[in-house]
Formats: structure tokens, C-alpha cells, sequence
């Protein structure tokens, strides 16, 4: 495999957001390869993490949760509820409306992809050290939440 020194510009390699979008270029694939084994995506995990952390919501609730796009968020609700791992029911007050609920065997899948998950974050991060995760995801989070002086994560389209 070629330096990254030798086949990127200098002007590229030394830019923050180009380094960002390298490791998370990186992440994104081992990420994706891990979680193609369940026969699940980064989608799938992040709308079942909404549905257990947060409890029954609108597909719309769900998808901002999880900044996710509409259409994206009704395919992989779809598939997850033909897999038996989430379910849609009438809202209370509005038997127009849905609400999507997390069922057990969605629970369980999520457990077993936390391990999946955790597995993928120590090989992304094992050049580092504790304190150096520590410190990394103490500068992502700051950099990322409007209230730092981040931008604020574009809403998904409606």
C-alpha cells in the first residue's frame, strides 16, 4: 500500500476535514462489513438503538433521532419489521398516525450488534490509546454539537 505522504497533496493531508473524511471513509467499511454478517446496515442499528433507547415514536421522531432521511428511514423500518424486529401500531390518540415499537427479537438483534459494534470501534481506534480515545471522541463531540460552535447536523428532508 502506497504513503498516504507520497500519493495525497499536501494541502489534502493536512486539512482536518479531509482527515475526518478519510477515518470516516475507514470506519464507515469496517462498520459495514461487520454489520453485513447479521444482515443489517448502519441505518438498521441506529433506528433500533432510537426505538430502545428512546421508546415508541413516529417514523419522523425516529428518523431525526437518528438523522436519517425519510426514505431512508421507511426502507429500513420496512425491513426491519418484515424481519419481525420492529412493529407499527396505531397512535395512541390518532389511530391515523403509526407508531413504530421495538419487539423482542429487535432487542435481542440490538444486543448482539452492540458487540458487533464495540469490536468494530476497538479495531478502528487501536493505534490509540485509552486516553487518546478518551481525548478523540471528546474533540468529535465538541466539534459536532451546535452549542460548541459546531454546525448543526442538517435535518433530514421531509
Amino acid at each position: 500500500m502506497a504513503e498516504p505522504a507520497r500519493t495525497t497533496p499536501r494541502r489534502l493531508r493536512t486539512r482536518p476535514t479531509w482527515l475526518l473524511a478519510q477515518a470516516n471513509t475507514r470506519a464507515h467499511g469496517l462498520l459495514a462489513g461487520a454489520l453485513a454478517a447479521s444482515g443489517t446496515r448502519g441505518h438498521h442499528y441506529r433506528l433500533l438503538a432510537a426505538l430502545e433507547e428512546f421508546g415508541p415514536a413516529s417514523q419522523i421522531e425516529v428518523g431525526r433521532r437518528v438523522a436519517l432521511d425519510r426514505s431512508d428511514v421507511t426502507l429500513g423500518l420496512d425491513e426491519l419489521e418484515r424481519r419481525g424486529l420492529v412493529r407499527r401500531e396505531p397512535a395512541p390518540g390518532d389511530r391515523r398516525r403509526k407508531r413504530v415499537l421495538l419487539t423482542p427479537a429487535g432487542r435481542r438483534l440490538l444486543l448482539g450488534l452492540d458487540v458487533v459494534v464495540q469490536q468494530v470501534q476497538d479495531e478502528f481506534l487501536e493505534p490509540l490509546t485509552r486516553q487518546e480515545r478518551e481525548t478523540l471522541c471528546t474533540l468529535l463531540q465538541r466539534l459536532g454539537d451546535p452549542a460548541s460552535g459546531g454546525s448543526a447536523p442538517r435535518p433530514p428532508v421531509e
